[in-house]
């Protein structure tokens, strides 16, 4: 391996080439845009390989990562997803706010989230995204905490709201770090060992909500001490992010000099790149003018809505079926193993066969046949065949897993990234406030005309995600006949051909910009 003070050397004489030289050296042919701001990385490695790791080191390299990054991911989702949800268990433990306001109450929380997307993306891509991530974590902490104090309608919609503008940047920024440190056919795991909160959180919310259930003191109301206790456990884990969660590879405290260059040069290949503090606005034009971004939001929405509905309607429905409020909080927790176990099979299967939309299918199939079953069970007094039928609807919920991983494995250029995870992240705002209105007031205690729309928007989303699976692997034989070409032209060798694509991963190109990015499917 090169030595720090030659590769500190080789940095230093690249920053004084003029901007001609450094034209000519590394704007080859093959380039179809020029970068004028590259990557973070470049201020630890150079634009070609200088310093090679052997598969056992990269090998030790990612165990220490894994015991750092997806534990503190899964904490901060464990978090949200409770803090979220917590309306959810506060519906049958008391909660003053009924009927249609308690609809809109559950929509503020989506409001928040969809009107603070944008800025809280493109403000975190100027400072360190750990960080920024952490201080939102604390405040709304305190915010969750603050719901025990509300006692009108007005004080639970503006306290929902900020809740939602304060988590609005989570997944975008877990996504985001995930893609700096993780390879590729790395990435649907880790995304799916942080997105299994949502199903654990059903679990464990479902049991703490059970033992405060028996609480019949007068002191305080039982869906006040779940605020309490939420709020505090989400600063103690924002406080953690803060001291511990790593910004990028560069600037990874934990990490050696040595350990953060080879972070970075093991995700070299995959053209990924890491960070760039600036606004890129041809990357902006470019992501909204790409016809994928359109499907993910199409796809998402499609996921989204039925998750509006049941992430705050679940345990009404369950309770529909004849159970005591107290049985619906237990009942409710197996349904959250079962998306947990999904989340993690369907992350699996997604690394391990370089797929991405198959996956999706899977998880969708089952939920399809549970709202069926629900549909066509009603009011056939059968309530275990109800009960199975709902628990076959959290599979879906693994689909906006892999949405995430999906986009962290097929997006380069940070600007570009950071556009698609917020209009991500704003279609899944956008659809679950639509399905906070899916279940009337007036169809309950079935709610046949939600689970009907559940059914058909999943079915269709079968169809979108086949469409995306087949456009990315035509954009990969575009681009591989495109490169035996250039190869051709040049009369290159692979050698030279590895060059150049060394030469290519920290430019801060875009996935379509950069000739050697390979979608996953």
């Amino acid at each position: 391996m090169a030595s720090l003070h030659d590769r500190k050397s080789l940095d230093a004489d690249e920053k004084t080439r003029s901007r001609d030289e450094e034209k000519d050296a590394y704007d080859v042919t093959v380039s179809v845009a020029e970068s004028t701001e590259g990557d973070e990385a470049l201020k630890l490695v150079g634009k070609e390989r200088t310093a090679q790791f052997s598969e056992e080191y990269n090998k030790k390299l990612r165990r220490k990562l894994d015991l750092i990054i997806p534990p503190l991911c899964a904490a901060v989702y464990f978090t949200q997803f409770l803090d979220k949800t917590s309306l959810n268990y506060a519906s049958i433990m008391g909660f003053p706010i009924v009927g249609q306001q308690y609809n809109l109450v559950s929509l503020a929380f989506y409001l928040g989230f969809l009107v603070w997307e944008f800025p809280t993306v493109y403000i975190s891509q100027k400072l360190r995204v750990g960080k920024y991530l952490g201080a939102n974590i604390v405040v709304w902490g305190i915010i969750l905490m603050c719901h025990a104090a509300a006692s009108s309608f007005g004080a639970f919609f503006a306290l929902r709201f900020l809740l939602g503008m304060c988590e609005s940047c989570v997944a975008p920024i877990l996504i985001l770090i995930i893609s700096m440190f993780y390879k590729k056919d790395e990435q649907g795991t880790r995304v799916s060992w942080f997105y299994v909160m949502t199903g654990l959180t059903q679990v464990f919310g479902g049991f703490v909500a059970y033992g405060i259930s028996f609480y019949d003191g007068n002191a305080i109301a039982s869906y006040k001490i779940v605020y309490l206790l939420l709020g505090g456990l989400a600063i103690l884990v924002g406080v953690c992010v803060i001291i511990w969660l790593p910004d990028s590879p560069v600037h990874a405290r934990a990490l050696t000099t040595e350990e953060r260059i080879a972070a970075l040069e093991r995700v070299r290949d995959d053209q990924g790149g890491t960070e760039n503090k600036h606004l890129k606005k041809d990357q902006i034009i470019e992501a909204l003018l790409d016809i994928r971004t359109w499907l993910i939001v199409l796809t998402t929405m499609l996921t989204s809505i039925p998750n509006g509905g049941l992430s705050n309607f679940s345990n009404k429905i369950i309770k529909s079926f004849g159970y005591t409020s107290k049985q619906t909080l237990i009942l409710s927790t197996p349904g959250g193993a079962i998306a947990s176990l999904t989340t993690l099979l369907c992350g699996w299967y997604s690394d391990r066969k370089n797929e991405r939309m198959i996956p999706i299918v899977f998880s969708l199939i089952p939920t399809i046949v549970g709202s069926a079953m629900m549909i066509g069970l009603n009011n056939s007094g059968n309530k275990g065949a109800l009960l199975f039928a709902t628990y076959l609807t959290g599979t879906f919920g693994s689909a906006l897993s892999t949405v995430y991983a999906y986009n962290a494995s097929n997006t380069s250029g940070h600007t570009k990234k950071n556009t698609i995870n917020a209009i991500t992240l704003v279609a899944f705002s956008v659809g679950n406030v639509v399905g906070t209105e899916i279940f009337q007031p007036k169809d309950a205690p079935a709610y046949i005309p939600g689970k009907i729309a559940i059914m058909v928007l999943l079915t269709i989303q079968l169809f979108v995600s086949v469409l995306l699976r087949w456009i990315n692997l035509r954009l990969n034989k575009q681009k591989k006949a495109h490169l035996e070409a250039e190869k051709a032209k040049n009369g290159w060798t692979e050698e030279d051909l590895q060059k150049e694509r060394e030469r290519h991963a920290f430019m801060d190109l875009t996935d379509k910009q950069n000739p050697f990015f390979v979608y996953t499917a």
